[in-house]
């Protein structure tokens, strides 16, 4: 398979997180006036852990795989790793012990992920920086260089800041389990 097969792929696969992500994030507000919608979030506060560690190790594995295809990481990706690569294990913590309070550890990460992020793609997008880029110092990529662009949107970061705000939604019905 090509690179630019999977990058398609990957774009549509963003781009349908991004429809359920809004959806979900639709019915977590309006689940109680609508009764339907129970099941729905009844089902998101059960699997929402799974469904957490599922995302967040895919996302550690295409990160690392696209690393392997040559493409280099910047720094601000490397913060956006950050911010993501410690939730595949403590998802992964919470599964084995039960334990539904990783939630607020997964929604504080994945807030702060999607600010470096979308300020990451701002920059691919032709914006401004707003804070001296670490390239300009050292010998590293320039931030604001785009490897990834599909549908006239997607770049590799606005890839990254919509699973940080899926993660988000899906520990939002975890939480309310807790409640």
């Amino acid at each position: 398979m090509t690179v630019e097969t999977i990058n398609f792929w990957l774009a549509l696969g963003t781009l349908a997180m991004q429809v359920v992500g809004v959806a979900f994030l639709a019915v977590f507000f309006i689940r109680k006036s609508i009764p339907d919608l129970e099941d729905v979030a009844s089902f998101l506060r059960k699997w929402g852990l799974w469904l957490g560690f599922i995302f967040s190790l895919g996302g550690v594995i295409l990160s690392l795989y696209y690393d392997s295809l040559g493409f280099p990481a910047c720094a601000l990706c490397w913060w956006q790793r950050a911010f993501l690569y410690p939730q595949a294990v403590l998802f992964a913590l919470a599964l084995w012990k039960k334990d539904a309070k990783v939630a607020d550890y997964s929604i504080a990460l994945s807030a702060f992920g999607a600010v470096v992020a979308l300020y990451q793609h701002y920059l691919q997008m032709g914006g401004g920086p707003l804070i001296p880029c670490p390239a300009t110092v050292t010998e590293a990529i320039d931030c604001s260089v785009r490897f990834f662009f599909e549908f006239g949107y997607i770049t590799f970061p606005l890839m990254s800041a919509t699973l940080f705000a899926f993660l988000i939604v899906l520990m939002l019905f975890v939480k309310a389990e807790r409640r």
